[in-house]
């Protein structure tokens, strides 16, 4: 399926990165597993027979002469901070907005000439349905996906007229230790018991009354950098339960 082409994830140490790497390569793409980690990073290279690039993508400066040649990207590396916009540090704003949204055009943009001139492209933007929708107290996590969101349309409009895609899957709560890990600062900031937090935030929003798993994103993924998925383009693609359906 995807034989001879070549991807790269971030964020694919862990969690939805990982899951996605090990459905690309099951394809047959030769997968480039990046992430800050470099345990993690080489662990899920050996696993998919691919190649671990530790790098932190937060610092920008060092992406903006970076030259790619990858037919598939997969945006997919983010972290997570909770906090009222009163007392949210400017400083992890800025760290959100780096990682989340700058590297990912800073990557595009490193890739998108070998995308065109081989006349083949897939970039998917894991946007998570905050993306789409907003919720208290993630003001730069929800602005960091509502802006990726609007660079993948453009990439979408630049690049459909030469073989490349960009689209956004836009999961809700996903099963990963990025969601494990907010579950004691949801809780603080809104007043409630850590047993509380995954019915009464996490799932208040979907008809669906579980978590979303891994795979079931990767799944999605695979299709959308399939040949089969050339008019896929430009839009959304929501796993999360029913939440958009409100």
């Amino acid at each position: 399926m995807l034989e001879d082409k070549s991807a790269l994830v971030t964020g694919a140490g862990s969690g939805i990165g990982a899951a996605i790497a090990r459905a690309l390569a099951g394809a047959g793409a030769h997968v480039t597993v990046a992430d800050v980690d470099p345990e993690s990073a080489a662990s899920v290279a050996d696993e998919v027979s691919g190649r671990a690039w530790v790098i932190d993508l937060s610092d920008t400066a060092a992406l903006a002469e970076l030259r790619l040649e990858h037919d598939i990207l997969v945006n997919n590396a983010g972290i997570q901070f909770v906090a009222p916009i009163e007392s949210y540090p400017p400083e992890k704003f800025r760290l959100i907005l780096a990682l989340m949204l700058e590297a990912p055009f800073l990557l595009a943009r490193a890739v998108l000439p070998h995308m065109y001139a081989s006349g083949f492209g897939r970039i998917v933007n894991i946007t998570s349905v905050h993306g789409l929708r907003a919720s208290p107290y993630k003001s730069a996590y929800v602005a960091a996906k509502h802006g990726l969101e609007g660079l993948s349309k453009v990439i979408a409009l630049e690049g459909g007229g030469r073989g490349v895609t960009s689209t956004c899957v836009s999961p809700g709560y996903v099963r990963t230790p990025l969601v494990d890990k907010q579950i004691a600062d949801q809780a603080r900031t809104h007043g409630i018991s850590e047993g509380d937090v995954v019915e009464r935030i996490f799932l208040a929003e979907s008809a669906v009354k579980r978590l979303v798993e891994p795979d079931e994103v990767a799944d999605l993924v695979l299709w959308l950098c399939s040949d089969t998925a050339g008019m896929a383009n430009g839009t959304s693609f929501t796993l999360d339960g029913g939440w958009t359906a409100h």
